[in-house]
């Protein structure tokens, strides 16, 4: 957010905020719907904004967080104009890859960059203090499940489907918020990493990771009608169902486990980086994956097939 964003409250370049019901409720709008909400560096400090001043405004309860266009969130953007712009020095580079380790070097830049940008921000919005809703449809892939992940309910649309296919298109072993054991259920987990195929709504619903399921046409209204119901119930007691729950799953060890998953996580990358010579920090067509620029769509996991013939 520049400085003429921060003197008009509101405006952001990626997202749309919009308060409701004089203000006891916000809706937080990914907007880059021509990348299908891709997550560009401008767009997550944008987020971690607009996260923070809904926290400030005590008049908030509830925080929805939705995407614009066809889909939630298609993940990490690794190669829209706007992101390669950001990264690159000069004049039009993000301020935050100068900072926060981006002039470290090698796997220390990469890694420092990443706790900070992807791993500790979506922490901090799961712990934010105020109950929030994830909003989705159409696609959440990769990192569009962590941004769902860290909302405390999950309503979905009928045609969503939630897939994280890092490891068939990128050689990976996961997205840096590594909760998918917890809410894929380990088993189920290690198919869907392995494999790369997608869920639908109504399987995540089965599997208690999405609380409701609407028709895409009703799927705004209604979500904001669920919001409502949980902005009657008196703030102290929302914030500490909020808080038992996230306490009870961290003394089972899901924020250590997260920790762990990010560092092997920079194992991975540390791997490819040095096989290229230093340079790309994932696999490539070369490598002997799908290029993921051109890969075929993600499938549909099927408990009767064995994948794509």
């Amino acid at each position: 957010m520049n400085d003429d964003q921060a003197a008009r409250p509101g405006s952001y370049t990626y997202l749309r905020y919009e308060p409701h019901d004089d203000g006891t409720i916000v809706r937080i709008t990914l907007d880059r719907p021509e990348t299908r909400n891709a997550q560009n560096r401008g767009l997550l400090v944008e987020l971690d904004d607009a996260f923070t001043r809904a926290e400030r405004d005590d008049d908030v309860r509830v925080v929805i967080l939705a995407g614009a266009g066809a889909a939630f969130s298609s993940g990490h953007d690794l190669g829209s104009r706007q992101a390669l712009t950001e990264r690159a020095p000069g004049p039009d580079q993000h301020p935050t890859y100068t900072f926060n380790g981006g002039t470290r070097q090698s796997v220390e830049r990469r890694m420092l960059q990443e706790w900070h940008y992807f791993f500790q921000n979506t922490l901090r919005w799961r712990n934010l203090r105020k109950v929030t809703i994830a909003e989705v449809h159409g696609s959440v892939y990769a990192a569009g499940l962590m941004l769902m992940w860290a909302c405390d309910l999950i309503v979905a649309a009928e045609d969503t489907l939630f897939a994280d296919p890092v490891g068939p298109r990128l050689g990976g072993a996961g997205v840096e918020y590594f909760a998918h054991p917890w809410e894929f259920g380990p088993r189920k987990a290690k198919e869907l990493l392995l494999t790369g195929d997608a869920i639908d709504a109504e399987d995540a619903y089965r599997l208690g990771m999405v609380n409701k399921v609407f028709p895409g046409g009703e799927l705004s209204e209604r979500t904001l009608r669920f919001a409502r119901r949980i902005a009657e119930l008196p703030t102290v007691a929302s914030l500490m169902v909020k808080e038992s729950v996230n306490q009870s799953v961290d003394a089972q060890g899901f924020v250590t486990a997260l920790n762990a998953a990010f560092s092997l996580h920079h194992v991975v990358h540390g791997h490819w980086a040095e096989l290229h010579g230093g340079g790309v920090p994932m696999a490539t067509a070369d490598d002997g994956i799908a290029d993921w620029r051109t890969a075929p769509p993600v499938a549909r996991a099927a408990k009767d097939t064995a994948g794509p013939q």
